[in-house]
């Protein structure tokens, strides 16, 4: 299991929102507060941003994002008006490698999945960034499109009835999430809107999102459609 998190607005540093909050990102990765499979998430970080000229950047890593000062003495002066950040807990039998960590990217978008799924599911794919369930799973989501994000997550969770598919992306204007088996939660600020898997401090702001829901920002703008396969 996994905890993520993503900003779309004005420009802001990442430290600001990954390693300053009193629960934020760095809290997360050693005691998370909502997290329903697992204790901690140790097993890597990653964070991605997209630069001034549209470029989406990442940092990842194997190691715990509380030991990592590098990161913490820059994550200061990197600013963005899109931000996707995660922290990982490998899932049994799976590789710990910095490869693995999310955010995976196609070039254009950065996309993090918090949960599981049975790889035996999803198609092989040679452009999967890792073995580990959350990389293959990211190569489907990229070459069907994330148009249809709402639908390659109700039929990958038909073909696996277990499966965790929280999904998180964005491309630098455009925000998009699912619900499937694991909370995430909205906060609408003056100056942007945060996705997170839960939320970063104890403003009353925050909105659960219901289970099963597709989450679309563009803007400030917050539209949440129940996927198929909802009861």
């Amino acid at each position: 299991m996994c905890r993520h998190l993503g900003w779309l607005g004005h420009a802001t540093t990442v430290a600001s929102l990954v390693l300053d909050k009193p629960y934020g990102l760095l809290v997360q990765s050693y005691s998370p507060r909502r997290q329903k499979n697992g204790l901690m998430n140790a097993d890597g970080w990653g964070v991605g941003f997209f630069d001034d000229e549209g470029v989406a950047r990442r940092w990842r890593s194997a190691a715990p994002l509380w030991g990592d000062a590098s990161f913490a003495s820059v994550a200061p002066v990197l600013r963005s008006e899109c931000v996707v950040a995660a922290v990982r807990s490998a899932t049994i039998g799976m590789p710990i490698e910095a490869s693995a960590s999310a955010p995976f990217s196609d070039g254009t978008w950065l996309l993090s999945h918090n949960g599981i799924v049975n790889r035996s599911v999803l198609p092989p794919s040679a452009a999967a960034e890792s073995t580990v369930d959350s990389a293959v799973l990211a190569a489907l989501i990229f070459q069907r499109g994330l148009d249809r994000l709402g639908d390659t997550v109700a039929e990958v969770g038909a073909a696996d009835p277990n499966a965790r598919l929280n999904i998180l992306a964005a491309n630098g204007s455009r925000m998009l999430a699912t619900t499937w088996g694991d909370t995430l939660s909205v906060l609408r600020r003056d100056d942007g809107v945060v996705l997170a898997s839960e939320p970063y401090d104890d403003d009353p702001a925050w909105q659960e999102i219901p289970d099963r829901h597709l989450v679309d920002v563009i803007g400030s703008h917050v539209a949440l459609t129940p996927l198929r396969g909802t009861s």
